[in-house]
């Protein structure tokens, strides 16, 4: 639609009501857009974003005259409508245009697990370690899980909970492990894959499985970065060693460039001319479904290359590790000068953008 409107008509207005609840019935975010059918080379169309603190609905039109700006069509791309001054733009463009989108990479990402029945295939520590005493074998099917909540920049809040990973796709026979037949049996009729009111959504996969096949299960098992599917802050878990498996409530990527796209990921400059092309939800959330990932451009780096992100990226982990809440910012604000000096970014530009991401 945003080709359509670029190359076909001629914009004239773009009024924009992001965060204001315009319909009571609907939450969603709302914008006016108005165009004519004739095709200008070059063009100005007039935007406002109408803040919500200060709208004055009752003098509609002297407000909007008192905000309004005006844009010039051209500056506008198919990826993505951003609003921003020309200075902005042009950091943006020259980042996106030294990347290459993330599909046309050698990467994997796909979303986490679903269960069906949380209560019954999702334990605390306790639990697990109980499991394991009344039979040791159940300790081989129990995994560390993170859901979307524990996820953190570049290591996560983990809470001790452990997935019963019965893929479908890994065959197990529930009879070689007896701990956590009689745990799931436990919980009666909703273990039950029918359909019906109170038990799981009806599938083809045996009742102690998960919901979902899961054929990607090994790569839970490779080094890999995972986000939430919906997040304020962008974090980015890098986890190289420690197995986790995560809900559906996000996703992991898998890439032999891990310390690169990581740190990248990461870092302010990413923040910055990437934030917004993910789409904003209410209260400034922002969802990173894969499709919208996709079509991010990243430059790639050669394995020689991605070795000073490498030492910086092990030492965060490191240093994180043995203390979570030690300060790591002289670190990462080394990724983000590295960053800026691979983007040719000059002392201008990024003095707005450490201004403007904190």
């Amino acid at each position: 639609m945003r080709s359509y409107l670029l190359n076909k008509t001629t914009l004239t207005h773009f009024i924009d009501f992001s965060g204001i609840p315009v319909f009571d019935e609907a939450t969603v975010d709302a914008a006016i857009i108005g165009f004519e059918k004739k095709v200008s080379s070059q063009s100005n169309f007039v935007y406002a974003n109408i803040p919500k603190e200060t709208i004055d609905i009752q003098q509609f039109k002297v407000f909007l005259n008192s905000i309004k700006v005006d844009f010039k069509q051209e500056d506008l791309t198919e990826n993505i409508w951003a609003f921003e001054s020309s200075q902005v733009l042009k950091i943006k463009g020259k980042v996106e245009s030294l990347g290459v989108p993330l599909k046309d990479w050698d990467i994997k990402i796909n979303y986490g697990i679903k269960t069906g029945l949380n209560q019954a295939f999702v334990i605390d520590g306790t639990t697990k370690n109980d499991l394991i005493a009344k039979d040791s074998k159940s300790a081989e099917i129990l995994k560390p899980l993170l859901r979307g909540r524990d996820i953190q920049k570049w290591l996560p809040d983990y809470q001790d909970l452990w997935l019963i990973a019965t893929f479908p796709s890994k065959s197990y026979n529930i009879d070689d492990f007896p701990a956590i037949k009689d745990h799931l049996l436990s919980f009666g009729k909703a273990i039950e894959q029918t359909g019906e009111k109170g038990t799981r959504k009806k599938t083809t996969n045996k009742w102690f499985e998960t919901q979902d096949n899961i054929a990607y299960w090994q790569n839970f098992e490779n080094p890999k970065i995972i986000y939430p599917n919906m997040t304020k802050f962008l974090p980015f878990v890098i986890d190289l060693n420690d197995g986790f498996l995560h809900n559906d409530k996000s996703f992991h990527l898998v890439t032999d460039r891990i310390y690169w796209l990581g740190a990248f990921l990461n870092s302010k400059l990413f923040d910055y001319c990437f934030r917004d092309n993910f789409p904003e939800l209410l209260g400034g959330t922002r969802e990173l479904r894969k499709v919208f990932f996709d079509k991010i451009p990243v430059k790639q780096l050669s394995e020689i290359e991605e070795l000073p992100f490498k030492d910086l990226v092990l030492n965060i982990l490191k240093v994180k590790k043995e203390n979570p809440s030690e300060d790591t910012t002289a670190l990462e604000a080394e990724i983000d000068q590295l960053v800026y000096q691979l983007y040719d970014l000059t002392p201008e530009e990024i003095e707005i953008i450490e201004s403007e991401v904190r």
